[in-house]
């Protein structure tokens, strides 16, 4: 039997790969540090592939960079031993929840999720450090001294001489920060699905960066554009201008493929107030009430609704059916004059003569016009002078664009501290909600890398419940300590990972609380996971550096500490398998066997495992098989082994540990 891999994907091989695809004449052979051939790439060669003319020697470039870019490449790229333990005493529902909380460093944690998740996640939608030297829980001062900065980006020469005059340029504050939010941000797209979506939340301080390594990553072709939220509060410290807004920068995968599927729209937030506003009006009417009175109040109303916005304000009619609307003009909106048969004239109901026809003619053909007239929907002035404007009903309008300007002052400070959670600066469950139910849909998995008070989770569950969505969320968040006088310390929170949890709790049996009769099978559960360092013991990676008097020590190549579940969920990490799926544990022949999302992956880890088991296995013909190499009871089963499988389910895949 084949032995698992324990370590994380190796994007260099991944990478090298793309490139023998699309390039293979650019891949060549090497003898490695082994003494083995394997694959490497003629980067003079790529570079020739990528330009339309000759290249001799380096160009100068349109390029962003900044000292120690290609660690950060290096890091994304480098697989490492680790692997996710489940935690169920700290999760809620553990058995049937579809959401997953993982604790532990969000580059490690997202190297992890590489071969699971790659492709599967709909929204990516984080709020990272930015760099304000304000520290909370998470250490967002990226800041190097001086000294550091002139070292890493060589500003001295061989003697020591100064080759930048001024070194108290901005640079320095940035390099750490990059070094940060590259990797992260360069894993991050590969677990997004072909019609995936990131948004990142920032400030003033690194937006222009954060812009630059967007287009970097995702490419120029895939920004959908950014989102200004007006927070309402000019910031009180300000030496210059005073910030009042931050940015939601918001990028696809392919940006194609995303637009096919996903609307870019949000319900109008007053319509409903609206319509109600307007039937209440509409009721009244009677030969002492005219039509004409009721819209003028109507009118008045809409002029003293301070939070509508001026879409929603343009909705300010109601007709002799009860029905809100506005006029919108019907002239063609391009430049080039229209098709004849856009310039046929309506004829005014009343005095039986042709309207005026706009300059460049009708926006719609003649059948649409026709039929939009059938429909009531075209509105004539008292006379055919006039020009005639089409009528757009609210109830047909109840969504609208996306706009880049985002109106919310609000805080959720004072709702952390109603669930005794206190976190400074956390993000608004509202925006979150509002975001979510904009670009993804009903079943969409959530992924949140930098998920502090847990916010991201929070929007998830209470959007379920409005909606009856089944979107799951998976929140990653490193164990950060709370300091000692930060309110959350003195709450009883010794690090962010707690604060997050306890908010989840207490938000999901809020939202069932105040809806029980829509929320009877809402997902409020999630698993725990922590990252820790692989279940295997050395020898497992290197065998070759340990002697074969010293193999005798590791009969057992698993660490001590760990148990079965541990093992499974690496197994689940590393073979497809969601570590959200349902686990089931079934008895054969007295051995514990582990049935995971139906029969996909099963699992042995008992020891002395006879043929009788790895029949019954064999007979459910799952996807995966796993089991420790020591567990066969004897020789004669590990003989038998690949014969039972060949037998009943040959198209399983075989793994030990």
């Amino acid at each position: 039997m084949e032995h698992l891999n324990m370590q994380s994907m190796d994007k260099v091989a991944a990478n090298v790969a793309k490139i023998m695809e699309l390039f293979p004449n650019c891949v060549t052979e090497r003898i490695n540090a082994e003494g083995k051939p394997e694959h490497a790439i003629d980067f003079d060669m790529l570079r020739q592939e990528l330009n339309d003319y000759v290249v001799d020697g380096l160009q100068e470039r349109y390029q962003f960079t900044w000292p120690d870019k290609r660690k950060a490449i290096l890091a994304a790229n480098a697989p490492i031993n680790k692997t996710l333990r489940p935690c169920r005493e700290e999760g809620v529902d553990f058995d049937n929840t579809e959401n997953l909380y993982i604790e532990g460093d969000n580059l490690e944690v997202l190297k992890l999720l590489q071969e699971t998740y790659l492709g599967k996640v709909k929204m990516i939608y984080i709020d990272p450090p930015y760099n304000t030297g304000n520290d909370f829980v998470y250490n967002d001062d990226f800041k190097q001294s001086v000294e550091e900065y002139i070292e890493n980006s060589g500003q001295f020469d061989d003697e020591e001489n100064r080759l930048v005059a001024n070194t108290e340029s901005n640079g320095r504050f940035h390099t750490n920060w990059l070094n940060m939010i590259y990797p992260r941000l360069k894993l991050a797209k590969d677990l997004l699905s072909e019609d995936g979506v990131i948004l990142v939340n920032i400030d003033e301080h690194e937006v222009n960066n954060l812009q630059k390594v967007l287009v970097e990553i995702f490419g120029e072709v895939n920004d959908l554009g950014t989102i200004i939220w007006d927070k309402r509060n000019p910031k009180g410290d300000a030496q210059g201008i005073s910030y009042q807004h931050e940015y939601i920068l918001v990028y696809a995968k392919n940006s194609n493929i995303f637009l096919e599927g996903n609307h870019l729209q949000r319900p109008k937030k007053n319509a409903n107030e609206i319509l109600e506003k307007a039937e209440q009006l509409y009721k009244k009417v009677s030969e002492r009430y005219t039509l004409e009175e009721c819209n003028k109040d109507f009118v008045e109303w809409m002029k003293n609704q301070k939070n509508f916005s001026g879409g929603e304000r343009a909705y300010n009619k109601i007709d002799s059916l009860g029905n809100v609307f506005r006029l919108v003009s019907m002239a063609w909106p391009n430049k080039k004059k229209a098709p004849d048969d856009y310039f046929i004239p309506l004829t005014h109901p009343v005095t039986g003569n042709p309207c005026p026809v706009p300059a460049r003619g009708w926006r719609n053909p003649s059948k649409t016009m026709k039929k939009l007239l059938e429909e009531g929907k075209i509105v004539f002035g008292t006379d055919e002078k006039t020009q005639p404007t089409r009528k757009y009903l609210l109830k047909e309008n109840m969504e609208e664009n996306i706009p880049s300007l985002l109106y919310y002052g609000g805080s959720d400070v004072e709702l952390l501290k109603e669930f005794n959670v206190p976190f400074d600066t956390p993000k608004v469950v509202d925006v979150c909600v509002e975001h979510i139910r904009s670009f993804t849909n009903c079943d969409s998995l959530i992924l949140d890398f930098f998920s502090g008070s847990a916010t991201t989770a929070h929007a998830v569950m209470r959007l379920n419940a409005e909606d009856g969505g089944k979107r799951k969320f998976i929140m990653v968040q490193l164990q950060e300590e709370c300091a000692e006088n930060s309110e959350a310390y003195k709450a009883g929170y010794k690090n962010i990972c707690e604060i997050g949890k306890e908010r989840i709790r207490r938000a999901g049996k809020k939202i069932k609380e105040e809806n029980p009769l829509t929320t009877q099978d809402l997902d409020i559960g999630f698993r725990v996971l922590k990252c820790d360092s692989s279940n295997m013991e050395d020898v497992y990676f290197t065998p070759k550096e340990y002697m074969d008097k010293q193999q005798s020590l590791f009969v057992d190549n698993i660490k001590k500490d760990r148990n079965d579940e541990d093992l499974l969920f690496d197994a689940m990490l590393k073979l497809d398998t969601p570590l959200s799926s349902k686990i089931e544990k079934i008895t054969i022949a007295g051995k514990t066997v582990y049935n995971v999302a139906q029969g996909h992956l099963m699992a042995c880890f008992d020891k002395n495992v006879t043929d009788e088991v790895i029949t019954a296995i064999a007979k459910e013909m799952p996807s995966y098989f796993v089991m420790r190499d020591s567990s066969q009871a004897d020789d004669s089963v590990a003989i038998n082994f690949e014969q039972i499988f060949n037998t009943y389910s040959p198209q399983t895949v075989r793994r030990v540990l």
